[in-house]
Order: structure tokens, then C-alpha cells, then sequence
């Protein structure tokens, strides 16, 4: 038999499905937050949507990361090593004061349990995880919601307002961020929506 030479042109390869990510409406974020079991869990909700924050850069936050005079927060070494500034609203900084008089963090602001890696050492990203889904559940939200949900709907409802906003997220590209309009099938929101954001509330 004789062997054909094949092109890489010719070749198919399987498709990968792209699905849209799962935003929130303000209501279910509302509703998300205020259904935290504790001041813990709340603020680490209210820190993912309020800066859309990766899980992990939440836990490895430290104390002095906090700047309340240039309202933000420095991320260090985020996703590709970089460091960054993300902006903080009036009312996060305030839910993170009434933490911090609450817990008293000494270098981490979500510190391990003694019991656990000791509290000089950050929480696991499992703590991120159990806040999102301890909340999602009393609050009866059947979505699958998880610490990417709010980061998503933080990026959904900035996308269309403010470039800025995005590359302090670390969702610069494009291609990152082409997926909320994608084909209209998710429509930009007003500015006045936009405005309504529940951790201002």
C-alpha cells in the first residue's frame, strides 16, 4: 500500500466548545454577599466583585497591601508576575476596616487557623472557595458560582465602561475580554446600570 503525504492543512482537528461565562445580575450579587454565614466569607465576596480578584491573589492579600490613602490594592505578582494597583471603593475599604477591627490580621489578611498551616502563613484557596459556595447556597442561588463567577461579573459590568478598569483586573487583551460581547450575545449594560453596583450599596 502506498503511503500518502499528508498535508497539515488537510488535518481536522476536534473543536473545543466555547461557552459563555456565567455573569450574575446586581440582584443575585446582592443577594450572594448578604447571605455570607460570616464577616469573613462576606468580605472575601465583596473583595472578589469589588476588584475581580483571582482566588489566589485574594488569600496571598497582605495587611500592608492595603492602601487606604490611594484607595487600592497593591496584587503582588499576579498572574504572569507582574504587580499591580486595583482600585477600592469607599464602601469595600469600609467592610475591610470593620474586618480587620473584627480579626486583627497581623501580616495576611486572610490568615491560616492555628490548627491548620499556622496563622503566619495565607489561607488555602479552598477558603475562597467555601466562602462562594457557603453563600451561594443560603442565598439559593442554583448557579454554579464559584470565586471566577464574581470575576467575571466584575469584568461583565467594567467591560464596556472603562479600559483602565480592565488592565487593573489583569484583563487587558482583547481576547479576554471579547467574550462579553461576544456576537452580541451578551449585550453591554448601560452606565447607569453600572453605577448600581451592589458592593456601593
Amino acid at each position: 500500500m502506498k503511503r500518502r503525504d499528508l498535508d497539515f492543512d488537510d488535518l481536522v482537528f476536534p473543536k473545543t466548545p466555547k461557552k459563555l461565562p456565567i455573569v450574575l445580575s446586581h440582584e443575585e450579587v446582592t443577594r450572594l454577599i448578604e447571605a455570607a454565614p460570616n464577616l469573613l466569607y462576606r468580605t472575601i465576596l465583596m473583595i472578589l466583585y469589588g476588584t475581580g480578584l483571582r482566588r489566589v491573589e485574594v488569600v496571598r492579600l497582605k495587611v500592608n497591601d492595603i492602601d487606604s490613602q490611594r484607595m487600592v490594592i497593591r496584587v503582588r505578582e499576579g498572574k504572569g508576575s507582574r504587580d499591580r494597583d486595583v482600585p477600592v471603593s469607599p464602601k469595600l475599604l469600609e467592610s475591610l476596616r470593620e474586618y480587620y477591627r473584627w480579626n486583627k490580621p497581623k501580616e495576611y489578611l486572610f490568615p491560616s487557623s492555628p490548627g491548620h498551616r499556622g496563622m503566619d502563613q495565607p489561607a488555602s484557596d479552598k477558603t475562597v472557595w467555601n466562602a462562594c459556595q457557603a453563600a451561594a447556597k443560603r442565598a439559593g442561588l442554583r448557579k454554579h458560582i464559584g470565586a471566577h463567577t464574581l470575576r467575571h461579573t466584575s469584568a461583565y459590568y467594567t467591560t464596556f465602561q472603562s479600559s483602565f478598569i480592565l488592565k487593573t483586573i489583569g484583563l487587558g487583551r482583547a481576547r479576554s475580554t471579547a467574550v462579553y460581547g461576544r456576537n452580541g450575545q451578551l449585550a453591554p449594560v448601560s452606565a447607569r446600570l453600572a453605577r448600581l453596583n451592589p458592593v456601593e450599596r
